[in-house]
């Protein structure tokens, strides 16, 4: 035990700052432009006095030090220590306080604390802690001996490593989650649940029954979450955040299916729908017993705004609607809820571009009459009565945030599920679009991605959020334990525990699926004389700009220019019709302060420069026209904003702050359809119509998919490719949802007589959920540095169902930034999903700075 009248040698430190009480844990390294200059010198032993409250620490749990401004102690430096669950335990011992405290005031030092294994009496007022104390590089050696001239003895061991090591094991870390995050191993799971036949017409395969077995029992699990122990004294604690409750924590039933995308993931899921509805002997949402669709005319039924008469006619479900009734329990937003017998109906959240590929699912996958669906989009019911009769509901995520603040009955419904569809969506959505998810009320939640991890481990936690596993869903608390080592000798972190328990995730480099070959092949093409003239006069000039903004400083207020720099560049070699005639981008906003003010709008800015966001204006529920960005950071059409503002008291749709017309910003702009015409020739549009000919020639019945991030590319290749001969389908962003789907329905008929034979799809609004397997060559127009998004673009084509080998081309100019992407994008892969967003050293690497 640790003495307290252990003489302290005072030295010279600036003044601590005044003020209220708040935490204090010096310098974080994550905050750093080079968190590799970060080191950890060891760490020091302490006494945690004053504890109250019993049983409050345990072993191996992570504690946060506070610095107290405002104590009323004589001394000054005063270091609460709170635990897992934020909740103050007690204080540090005065010889460790006065020399961290000072140290940490100074931003010096960033401390940890973790309480060490330790055999105690339950009512003792003391605990050891141990501090491991991390300091900048070239400030160690002055730290180090401030500590020791402060009394105080550092211990260093092997575990004293740079942070640039931490940081390389914890991208390790992230790659090997895709090796474990899984239940149990695929080899390993024996049991299977056959396909629901009575509703579902098409066999699953081996995977995906061992998948609906794994849901299924999770869905009716009825002990306790996983990691949670029942106590001696009947209370309850959590073995990874060490932290415990006095009444049994509720059964978690749902999780993650993390698999890749092409792995039939939706077919899982109708099956698992249709699993549950046949084991209660309903046919439709309010298990009532009886379909709505009667007589099996039509493929299944779906319902938009006002349905059919027939379909309300059913006699069982108007007798089960009148004994419905409103209970007390409330939901989220203090609505009553209905009745939660009644509700037996699942709701599926998606993206835009999926919708429409959940209605082509149900048609080719069900039988007929089995399922009533009701579309929850454009017209739609305020009756949330209404929605339970059926046995699934779709919507998507920007329309129930617009609704958030409405009293919609979506947040009135207690549903029997809700699956969120590309969940990875909600950890980059809008604070409103995740409000909205979490809001939700449901007895079993599942988040459907084939990437469960994109950007950082923090990812995760929205994930938490909306399954509601606590404890993992108190930030404070993810943050400071769930990143850490479960021990010192494990490599496995706690998170990936948690995933093994949650997470079902397959891919395709185990070969479960049997699928055909995937020939990857590269294109590189000379650029013309005249494209070559313009790409090198506006590399030039790109370096020149990006280099003036290292040398001042400025990278991070130019952020957005530098973007629209890298786009123009890779616009130029793609095609000069797409790069405007000035020749580096300036900033697309008439307030350039405001931007750099504003990190969620700087945010959303970039999303739009660099095409990693599919957009949706949430008042019309298409792509918007004439893109605006609101100063509270959401996207609308300009002409449905500002009808908005004809209001008495204008606010946001989204999240109701007041607006005006100078809370608005110009988007980057897009040419109307009829003003795109090319302006001469394309060296790319030349190797493309090549490399399709000799396809054709080959096979005049193949399909090929044409995948370009920029839509003015699209259209650009429309006419050339006409003229050619070839019969085309367009698929991009704009298209509200039918004609999505229509498109897509087309392009899966067999292709003699005139049938379409080749796709031009839009990146992002084409690389996800859509079934392209007609197909089986995908040329790539373009590279991008995130190789996810070109991966889960080749997952369209190369997926379940697939027949035949699918060559995937990528076409890159020579001598140019292409070929440095493509490069980029070989060590993004390497080195795992942390690293997927570009950074200033990606922009050095990129212009060759």
């Amino acid at each position: 035990m640790a003495h307290q009248g252990h003489p302290v040698n005072v030295y010279t430190l600036p003044e601590f700052p005044t003020g209220g009480h708040e935490v204090v844990t010096g310098v974080d390294p994550t905050k750093l432009n080079h968190p590799w200059d970060v080191c950890m010198l060891g760490f020091i032993t302490a006494d945690i006095l004053g504890v109250k409250v019993r049983g409050a620490l345990a072993g191996r749990e992570m504690v946060t030090l506070v610095r107290d401004y405002n104590s009323f102690w004589s001394n000054r430096y005063v270091i609460k220590v709170f635990n897992g669950m934020n909740v103050e335990v007690g204080y540090l011992d005065e010889r460790a306080s006065v020399v961290l405290a000072r140290l940490m005031d100074a931003g010096l030092v960033w401390v940890e604390a973790i309480i060490p294994n330790y055999s105690m009496k339950a009512d003792a007022k003391w605990r050891p802690v141990q501090i491991y104390v991390f300091a900048i590089r070239e400030k160690v050696d002055e730290v180090y001996a401030k500590i020791i001239w402060g009394g105080l003895e550092i211990i260093r061991t092997e575990g004293s490593v740079e942070i640039v090591e931490m940081a390389r094991q914890d991208e390790h870390d992230q790659r090997r989650l895709n090796g474990i995050a899984r239940v149990v191993s695929d080899g390993a799971v024996v049991e299977v649940v056959e396909t629901p036949r009575e509703v579902v017409k098409t066999e699953l395969f081996l995977h995906q029954k061992k998948a609906l077995a794994w849901m299924v029992k999770t869905e009716s699990w009825a002990g306790m979450p996983p990691f949670w122990v029942e106590q001696c004294d009947g209370s309850f604690v959590n073995e990874v955040m060490n932290v415990g409750v006095a009444h049994r924590p509720r059964a978690l039933r749902g999780g993650i299916l993390g698999d890749d995308s092409g792995m039939g993931k939706t077919l899982t899921l109708l099956s698992l729908i249709a699993s549950d509805k046949c084991s209660y002997g309903g046919g439709s949402g309010s298990g009532s017993g009886s379909d709505v669709v009667e007589d099996g005319k039509e493929e299944f039924a779906i319902y938009q705004g006002k349905e059919p008469k027939r379909a309300r006619g059913s006699r069982v479900v108007d007798k089960m609607r009148k004994r419905q009734r409103v209970v007390g329990e409330l939901s989220n937003d203090g609505n009553a809820l209905i009745d939660l017998v009644a509700s037996r109906t699942t709701l599926v959240v998606s993206s835009t571009s999926v919708f429409s590929t959940w209605k082509e699912q149900l048609k080719k996958h069900t039988k007929p009459g089995k399922f009533s669906v009701y579309l929850y989009y454009k017209q739609r019911t305020k009756d949330p009565m209404e929605l339970i009769k059926y046995d699934l509901v779709l919507t998507t995520y920007s329309l129930l945030a617009s609704e958030l603040e409405s009293g919609s009955p979506v947040f009135q419904v207690p549903w029997w599920r809700v699956i969120l569809d590309e969940a990875h969506l909600i950890k980059h959505s809008t604070p409103t679009q995740a409000s909205a998810v979490l809001r939700l009320n449901a007895r079993r939640r599942w988040l459907v991605t084939g990437t469960p991890l994109q950007n950082t481990t923090m990812d995760m936690y929205s994930f938490m959020s909306f399954l509601k596993y606590n404890p993992f869903t108190d930030k404070h608390s993810w943050k400071k334990t769930l990143l850490k080592p479960v021990d010192t000798s494990s490599e496995v972190t706690r998170l990936q525990a948690v995933m093994e328990a949650i997470c079902l995730r397959r891919t395709k480099e185990q070969n479960i699926l049997g699928l055909p070959r995937k020939i990857m092949k590269i294109c590189s093409v000379d650029l013309s004389a005249e494209e070559r003239q313009l790409y090198d006069q506006m590399e030039v000039e790109a370096k020149t700009a990006v280099q003036d903004y290292i040398s001042s400083g400025t990278v991070r207020s130019h952020y957005i220019a530098v973007l629209g720099i890298v786009l123009r560049l890779r616009q130029t070699c793609t095609h000069m019709d797409l790069c405007p005639k000035v020749h580096i981008a300036t900033l697309p906003c008439s307030n350039k302060e405001e931007l750099s003010n504003n990190p969620e709008l700087l945010k959303k800015m970039a999303a739009i420069l660099d095409g990693s966001e599919e957009l949706e204006c949430p008042i019309c529920l298409s792509a918007p026209n004439n893109i605006v960005i609101t100063r509270c950071a959401h996207i609308y059409c300009q002409s449905c904003i500002l009808r908005t503002l004809k209001r008495d008291r204008p606010r946001c749709p989204l999240c109701r702050h007041d607006l005006s017309e100078s809370d608005i910003f110009s988007a980057p702009t897009e040419q109307s359809n009829a003003e795109i015409a090319s302006s001469g020739e394309s060296s790319r549009i030349t190797a493309l119509l090549k490399l399709l000919s000799e396809a054709r020639d080959q096979d005049p019945t193949a399909k090929s998919v044409v995948f370009s991030q920029f839509r003015k590319m699209l259209i650009l290749l429309e006419e050339p490719l006409k003229t050619a001969g070839f019969n085309v389908l367009r698929l991009d962003g704009s298209m509200i949802a039918t004609k999505r789907a229509q498109v897509i329905k087309d392009f899966g008929v067999a292709a003699p007589n005139g049938r379409p034979t080749v796709l031009l799809a839009s990146l992002r609004a084409s690389s996800t959920g859509v079934d392209l397997a007609a197909a089986n060559r995908v040329y790539l127009l373009e590279p991008w540095w995130n190789p996810e998004v070109d991966d889960q673009a080749i997952n369209r084509v190369h997926l379940t169902g697939q027949t035949k080998d699918v060559t995937v081309v990528r076409i890159v100019a020579r001598n140019s930034i292409e070929e440095r992407i493509l490069a980029l994008q070989d060590q993004k892969r390497m080195a795992g999903p942390a690293v997927y967003k570009l950074n200033i050293n990606d922009i050095r690497t990129l212009l060759s700075l």
